[in-house]
């Protein structure tokens, strides 16, 4: 049986503590007007007063799992009256089964709701249904949602039966915490328990080759596609065109795009941060996406644009693309923007860096990349009381910088450091290493400074 992660014994709630989950259990219409509103919810309350149709081996309202699953793949915040409905399920006599559970956790994973989560899985575990594998490849996607690797992965080490969607599962909770050299090292994990990657797999760790900047990883990923017959669908070819940008080879980008039999908002913004520093073709695609293909932009398209004219050192043309959009402007599209203010102008004379700072700090305001952004700024250019005071705001907030960690392919394996690791195998010769390149610098600087006295 699937052990609880982190979680004592006194931590695992009774049945009756899902009333004390942060959903009411007796919601009213000044707590959620939203719910009375919605027809679900009127024919959520007619089905509790009806005798369900039920399983005969297990006494299991087959309503209830269809409207749990109905409010759980439901857009928007439905998924919040999912884990009502399981209230009020509990409190019926209906017993939940291994086809409730899946749908609860892909809600918690929509919501971000971890302790609820927890709750559910401790239900779980009550009903001996830890081991069942839907339930624990949805626990294991809801742990990677909530950036709880550790927790997905302990899940997963403890799977007594693996299939392709658990090792998805697995990947893409190391991707969606950041730890792309992990996800890229469980394929062979993954093969050597005798599994293939599908197209879910390739499209996951294409998406860390892009990350890494891996471009022969990526390469040799799109050649097992090949070799495999993957269909290229939208997502796939999405992927591909992403990875190829990321690594720097926008005309292989380029044409994956051009052979893709089916394109969606996706692949164009991709297609259109992949020409970032070539201003006129990334104007081109954002003008064919709109007067010729009939897409209507989104944020993540106009952050596109910014970006694109920002690397270009196009600044102010930026700045005035970002005040004109049809829509409000998110956190992103002014990070992207004051990013490339700190490159193209540190000095900041026309002052749209410090219009991006104020803004995304406004939207922002406790994001500790954010802060460390504008302190790095203030002291590249010599202003060390502004960004000490930057950096003493982020300490009386309580925020924290993240270890850095950057990693390097040598010769197909890749190797990763992270700032302040001093457990790296081959810590000693890096270290002896980097004396010699120091000092034969220095042998090199007197040899010119000699050359030149000469």
């Amino acid at each position: 049986m699937v052990r609880l992660p982190q979680l004592s014994a006194n931590r695992i709630y009774p049945a009756k503590s899902f009333n004390n989950l942060n959903f009411a259990s007796n919601p009213t219409k000044q707590q959620c007007p939203s719910l009375l509103k919605s027809n679900a919810i009127l024919r959520f309350r007619a089905l509790s007063q009806l005798h369900f149709a039920t399983d005969s081996k297990t006494c299991v309202p087959l309503s209830w799992n269809s409207l749990i699953r109905g409010f759980a793949t439901s857009k928007g915040e439905s998924q919040r009256e999912a884990i009502w409905a399981f209230i009020a399920m509990r409190r019926s006599e209906a017993i939940p089964n291994e086809l409730t559970y899946p749908f609860l956790f892909k809600a918690c994973a929509a919501l971000l709701a971890l302790e609820e989560g927890r709750q559910v899985q401790s239900d779980v575990l009550k009903r001996g249904l830890g081991s069942n594998i839907y339930v624990q490849n949805t626990l294991i996607h809801f742990y990677g949602s909530c950036s709880k690797t550790v927790d997905a992965r302990l899940v997963f080490d403890e799977m007594l039966i693996r299939t392709v969607v658990s090792w998805n599962s697995i990947i893409s909770a190391c991707v969606e915490s950041s730890q792309f050299c992990d996800a890229v090292g469980l394929l062979g994990n993954m093969r050597d328990g005798g599994h293939e990657p599908d197209e879910t797999t390739m499209v996951i760790l294409l998406s860390a080759c892009a990350e890494l900047g891996n471009l022969s990883l990526g390469r040799w990923i799109h050649s097992q596609v090949i070799e495999k017959g993957l269909i290229v669908n939208c997502k796939l070819g999405t992927a591909l065109v992403d990875m190829y940008a990321k690594c720097g080879a926008v005309d292989y980008a380029s044409l994956v795009f051009h052979r893709m039999p089916e394109r969606n908002v996706w692949t164009w913004s991709t297609m259109i941060l992949g020409h970032a520093g070539l201003v006129e073709d990334g104007k081109r695609f954002f003008d064919e996406m709109k007067h010729v293909h009939g897409i209507k932009p989104m944020m993540l398209h106009y952050g596109a644009m910014v970006d694109v004219l920002g690397r270009a050192s196009c600044l102010e043309e930026a700045f005035a693309f970002v005040m004109n959009m049809p829509i409000e402007p998110d956190a992103i599209v002014w990070r992207t923007l004051l990013n490339c203010c700190n490159i193209h102008a540190k000095n900041d004379y026309d002052g749209v860096g410090e219009k991006a700072r104020k803004r995304l700090l406004e939207l922002e305001p406790r994001r500790s990349g954010n802060f460390l952004m504008v302190a790095n700024k203030y002291a590249e250019v010599g202003m060390w009381a502004q960004a000490a005071h930057v950096r003493n705001g982020m300490r009386d907030m309580g925020l924290k910088k993240m270890a850095g960690e950057s990693c390097i392919e040598v010769h197909g394996s890749i190797l990763r450091f992270v700032s302040g690791d001093s457990f790296q195998l081959n810590r000693d010769g890096i270290l002896l290493l980097l004396d010699g390149l120091n000092l034969h610098m220095k042998l090199v600087e007197y040899e010119l400074s000699s050359f030149v006295i000469l």
